[in-house]
């Protein structure tokens, strides 16, 4: 039995990404398959999805960072009645291929996760999409919970902490099937006012960091504050801009098919 996880958490996404990273699941997983959310809110989520409630958080929430420590939450011991490999994915991931190798790739026992492509270098894991047995960070709970704050501003994102302290070392899945929206699907300068983004491929994954989500991908917006523009009223309003080479680069056409079903806006947490 193939299973797959995600987490919810405040007013961010909610029931219709829910229902949409569900509906992806199934049409590029090969059944029989779990689809299992830990989520604060059961409303308008669809039958086929299993909720449990969060799991308790270790210590508390630190503040002054941006990464997502909430997520800490699935290095418990237990996850509902999950028992062995689980594939995690973030609600605002984009499944574009197969996810069956995700489950066959590696031993049972790793924790495999997805490389950081904005710091190649660095060998860092991004935990958009992961897979672990049940419980095999757990031990990181009693580590993080002792001082939250100090590991968060230690550390930023706590998919830096999982990479460096995970028991026994984390492993990496091939880097053609997870593609960055902002790194592996925008044209490259200047090609990106006249090709609208694309996954590579051989991607299955697309994930989404920083500022620029789903919905801005769908609509052509770098962005949410800023609506998107034709090409030459875009650079009149980059010249504006402190920074203007920048905002002349950040620019990309409509992606359409990041759209599986309808986005709602993301609203800021």
């Amino acid at each position: 039995m193939k299973q797959i996880m995600c987490i919810n958490w405040g007013t961010k996404y909610g029931a219709p990404y829910i229902n949409r990273l569900y509906d992806m699941v199934a049409r590029h997983t090969t059944p029989p398959f779990r689809f299992v959310c830990f989520t604060d809110t059961r409303q308008g989520v669809r039958p086929e999805v299993e909720c449990f409630d969060l799991p308790e958080m270790p210590g508390f929430m630190p503040e002054r960072t941006i990464g997502q420590w909430p997520k800490s939450r699935l290095w418990a011991p237990t996850l509902g009645d999950l028992e062995g490999p689980v594939l995690f994915l973030d609600l605002d991931a984009s499944i574009v291929g197969s996810l069956d190798d995700f489950f066959d790739y590696g031993s049972p026992e790793d924790v495999i996760l997805a490389r950081n492509q904005a710091k190649p270098l660095h060998k860092l894991g991004q935990t958009s999409v992961y897979r672990m047995p049940v419980g095999a960070l757990a031990s990181l709970q009693p580590i993080f919970a002792a001082d939250p704050q100090g590991i968060a501003d230690k550390y930023r994102f706590e998919q830096h902490f999982v990479t460096k302290n995970a028991p026994n070392g984390v492993k990496f899945w091939p880097r053609a099937w997870v593609s960055h929206f902002r790194i592996d699907c925008i044209p490259r300068f200047p090609f990106n006012y006249f090709r609208a983004p694309r996954p590579p491929e051989d991607s299955r994954v697309v994930i989404f960091a920083g500022a620029l989500n789903p919905p801005d991908a769908v609509r052509g917006r770098y962005h949410r504050t800023l609506p998107h523009l034709a090409p030459w009223p875009h650079i009149k309003r980059a010249l504006t801009q402190k920074k203007k080479l920048k905002a002349i680069r950040q620019y990309l056409l409509p992606a359409p098919w990041v759209e599986d079903v309808p986005l709602p806006e993301t609203p800021k947490e």
